[in-house]
């Protein structure tokens, strides 16, 4: 072992100055010695994976930093230093070849991390050891036997109770404990002199030191304590009885190595290392940019540093939010907004939905810290007198349709839709706080503006309950007093002001990113706006007799199921199916719920289906119940009295790979394989004189798949317009094209659709109920055939690794925080990912574009179209009878030309009265 170790990475100038308290020439506080690697992998392994806009893993960064800022701010002292362990080997893998030979690799995602939380660690002013071919144990022991004074040692790892003595503890702040020599007797049963004693008899799985088999703790100090240490012990081998004892004579010429091994060495030449671990002041410049590349921005609040470039100005200390009472308010407040280059604008209402809500006020603000809100609508007893709506509208009117004054809001395409209610056509509407933050990363859990001001801002906002009230006390915003209203809906468009003035400033730094913000996501939002405000018609009559037929079913169903069961029992009761499956028919068990009990989910009743004929009666019950519950007997309710029409809500901030979502009703689910849901979409009709036109893109992610992937064989076989799964299945199974059968065809569409969404041989041995073998070969076969798509997934799949995320043809970024974590569940779901991501991703942005251009052709044009639903790879228009045929074939051209890919983009028309057999 060298007598000699260099130390690397000593923080600030302050070379062997040691600060001195005021009243003594003793350093103030105790020598406090941070075990750094140590607290990175507890870090690592407790916090959720974490990235930052560009994808790179910081959660262990994240970590440690706040834990050592809560320390920093618990404990005072002068000397402090943190200890890494060195990279590669140390002397102990010379002395025993298989020293911690059982832990794997560190992670890739780890390891990124080590040098940006070396990077923090240094900015923060604290000293930092990392001595090449030594561990950090030996660096520690070293400077706490050293010092004469107290030491603290920071750490989890429990070797180190051998350093404790009268002067020496150890904190385990994960746990905030405290260990002195009592404890450590108390835990171990054997004094901190006895630990090395005790480690190399019971050994140390996490450094794979074997020690003594079926030696546990309480025999090791039983043993400790009759014979007074592992010398002795071994001398007296011989005495010692007991089937184990056999265990400890093999093992006598292996235990002084065991005991070498775990020995933490307290004598090595540091090099004056002990004279530099001071404290130095931490550079708040370095620990901002930091911070900010990290994303750790609830940190910044700690630093007096100035603001980088791109982010928002630091929220004023003091807010000026205004009531507009009166004509001279407004006038006021108008002067500034005519004269801005950007509005932030919000809108009050007495309901969730636009398009049934009233108006009851408008908010503005133009800089941070001054808002003005505007009521219009607050009728409670007492309220002051406010504005006529009218009055305010038509003055309004003028800045909010002017394209020239740029328009913010948080989930603006809401406040459009109510005020084009109210006779107001908002142009301008440039920005949408939301649809920043979903664009920076679509896979954060939420983008509304109480969460993005925590996050960015560090600013906890006024939450709508606490204005209103929860639950059946809640009351509607007209309700609420202007004392508690204007700060309120003042503070509303303030923060999205200042959001804005982050968000957009990040978005600016990734070219693609801001793009696909201002090309597709932008010029979309209105475009939706539109959709739903078109609404689309519903046959009331039709779905009432639907309903009826669905619950005459129901009950047909429920009548088999008895006599299948033995007995009446309670079809929507998990518990009582679970007795009558598992209990009276004796059916095997599946699968568990997580707390034990047999599983009755759909996929385990599919499964038990052929052994009995009552798990399938329950499945078809359960669909029929939610469709009847969800759609037959909901729609209804949900036509707008005012336009007698459906109006869907479509968000645009909700799905990670970037789909549109709908609710209110979700049009997404209705079900297009059933004889029930087809009836349901029945129900969806066109105006008298007027048919529904749905234009589908046909096959999209495989066409997708062909133009990423450059495969010669698919882009051929869509070039030739030739049917894509029969070529698959001509391919796999080595037959020609025109003798390829139904059952061939079948097999090559789900190994087609399978192998995008990263289905196994099992999982295609399940569906085409084959065995697994066949279906290995046959997904073998594809990839043969088509090496290009095997290509194109492996280098995805590489490139997620090295980056942290994917990306769609149009550069949205999926990020992948579990792509290279241990876990290997967690793992291959991001890889699946992976691969999906970019496929449907890009099906989802063409789609986007599609109804940008077709929009914009129909209101440029005055073609007498309507674009009423959105829905997967469907757009759904109402068109005259006369020109159905026409529109139908212009807007199919239109969506296959808004792209240029290697492969033909196809969308095929269907015209009829309902949306059903449009298809």
């Amino acid at each position: 072992m060298p007598s000699h170790f260099p130390v690397v990475g000593m923080a600030g100038d302050r070379q062997g100055f040691i600060a001195m308290s005021k009243d003594s020439n003793t350093p103030r506080g105790p020598l406090i010695l941070i075990d750094g690697s140590s607290w990175l992998y507890r870090a690592y392994h407790v916090l959720p994976p974490l990235t930052n806009a560009a994808g790179e893993p910081t959660g262990a960064i994240y970590g440690m930093t706040n834990m050592l800022r809560k320390f920093l701010r618990e404990y005072e002292a002068d000397r402090i230093v943190v200890v890494f362990d060195p990279r590669g080997g140390t002397f102990r893998n010379e002395l025993f070849a298989d020293y911690k030979a059982n832990r794997p690799p560190v992670p890739e995602e780890l390891s990124a991390q080590f040098e940006g939380i070396r990077d923090v660690v240094r900015a923060l002013g604290l000293p930092l050891l990392q001595v090449p071919g030594v561990e950090a144990d030996d660096v520690i022991g070293t400077l706490a036997s050293r010092d004469d004074g107290e030491v603290l040692i920071v750490t989890g790892d429990k070797d180190m109770a051998q350093l404790v003595n009268e002067r020496v503890n150890l904190l385990d702040t994960m746990q905030d404990k405290r260990t002195d020599v009592a404890r450590v007797h108390d835990k171990f049963g054997v004094g901190p002199d006895l630990i090395t004693d005790y480690l190399a008899l019971v050994g140390d799985s996490s450094d794979n030191i074997p020690g003594v088999a079926k030696v546990g703790p309480k025999t090791a100090a039983k043993w400790l304590e009759q014979y007074g240490s592992l010398e002795a012990v071994i001398e007296h081998a011989d005495e010692i009885g007991g089937k184990v004892a056999e265990n400890l004579r093999a093992t006598l010429d292996q235990l002084p190595l065991y005991k070498d091994l775990t020995t933490i060495r307290c004598d090595l030449d540091l090099d004056g290392a002990d004279a530099v671990l001071t404290r130095s002041e931490a550079d708040a410049e370095t620990l901002a940019t930091l911070y900010r590349n990290y994303k750790f921005h609830r940190f910044l609040d700690d630093l007096d540093a100035p603001p980088a470039e791109s982010a928002a100005p630091a929220a004023p200390v003091e807010t000026n939010y205004q009531t507009v009472l009166d004509t001279e308010a407004l006038e006021a407040m108008m002067a500034k907004l005519e004269a801005a280059a950007l509005i932030c604008v919000d809108t009050e209402t007495d309901a969730l939905s636009a398009m049934q809500s009233g108006l009851v006020g408008l908010s503005f603000a133009v800089e941070p810290g001054e808002a003005w809100y505007v009521p219009v609508a607050h009728d409670y007893m007492g309220a002051p007198t406010q504005l006529p709506m009218k009055t305010v509208i038509e003055r309004v009117r003028g800045v909010l349709e002017n394209p020239a004054i740029a328009k913010l809001g948080q989930h603006i395409k809401y406040d459009i839709n109510v005020l084009k209610r109210h006779g107001i056509d908002v142009a301008g509407a440039d920005h949408d706080t939301m649809l920043e933050s979903y664009v920076l990363n679509s896979t954060a859990t939420r983008h509304d503006m109480d969460s993005l001001a925590q996050k960015y801002l560090e600013r906890s906002t006024t939450k709508f309950e606490e204005v209103a009230g929860k639950g059946a006390k809640q009351i509607t915003f007209n309700q609420v007093s202007l004392e508690e209203a204007t700060p309120y809906a003042a503070e509303d468009a303030d923060i999205t002001l200042q959001l804005h003035n982050r968000l957009y400033g990040e978005l600016a730094e990734i070219p693609r990113l801001k793009h696909l913000y201002e090309e597709i996501e932008m010029p979309l939002m209105p475009v939706l706006a539109r959709v739903e405000a078109n609404g689309v018609l519903v046959d009331r009559e039709l779905l009432g007799r639907v309903s009826q037929q669905m619950a005459e079913r129901m009950h047909e169903i429920q009548t088999a199921a008895f006599e299948a069961a033995g007995g009446e029992f309670n079809l929507g009761s998990p518990a009582q199916l679970k007795d009558i499956l598992f209990d009276r028919l004796e059916l095997p068990v599946i699968r568990k719920t997580p707390k034990g009990a047999p599983s009755t989910a759909e996929d385990v009743l599919r499964e038990l289906a052929d052994q009995h004929e009552l798990p399938a009666l329950i499945v078809s019950w359960r669909e029929l119940s939610k469709l009847r519950s969800t759609y037959a007997d909901k729609l209804p309710g949900q036509i707008n009295p005012q336009t007698g029409r459906i109006h869907t809500s479509y968000h645009q901030a909700v799905a990670a790979t970037g789909r549109l979502s709908s609710s209110d009703p979700n049009l997404q689910n209705i079900p297009i394989r059933t004889e029930s849901g087809r009836r349901i979409r029945e129900a969806f009709i066109a105006p008298e004189g007027h048919q529904i036109l749905a234009v589908d893109y046909s096959q999209i992610e495989l066409r997708i798949m062909a133009h990423l992937s450059g495969d010669p064989g698919l882009v051929t076989a869509f070039n030739e317009a030739r049917d894509i799964h029969a070529a698959t299945a001509a391919e796999v199974f080595d037959t020609p094209l025109d003798e390829v059968n139904t059952d061939q065809r079948r097999a090559a569409k789900a190994i087609n659709f399978g192998l995008m969404y990263g289905m196994s041989a099992f999982g295609l041995a399940k569906q085409l109920d084959i065995t697994r073998e066949n279906a290995g070969r046959y997904i073998d076969t594809f990839f043969e055939r088509f090496a290009g798509v095997r290509r194109y997934m492996d280098e995805t799949r590489k490139l997620a690794k090295a980056e942290g995320y994917v990306e769609t043809l149009y550069g949205r970024r999926l990020y992948l925080p579990e792509i290279n974590s241990r876990n290997g569940a967690r793992r291959q779901g991001a890889e699946r990912a992976a691969i999906n991501a970019p496929l449907q991703g890009t099906a989802a942005d063409l789609i986007k574009k599609a109804m940008i251009d077709v929009d914009a052709w129909l209101h440029e044009t005055g073609e007498p179209a309507r674009m009423i639903m959105q829905v997967h790879d469907e757009l759904v228009f109402e068109v005259p009878d006369a020109e159905a045929e026409r529109l139908g074939k212009a807007i199919s051209e239109r969506m296959g030309a808004v792209a240029k890919l290697d492969v033909p983009l196809l969308a095929e028309a269907g015209v009829a009265v309902n949306w059903q057999q449009a298809h």
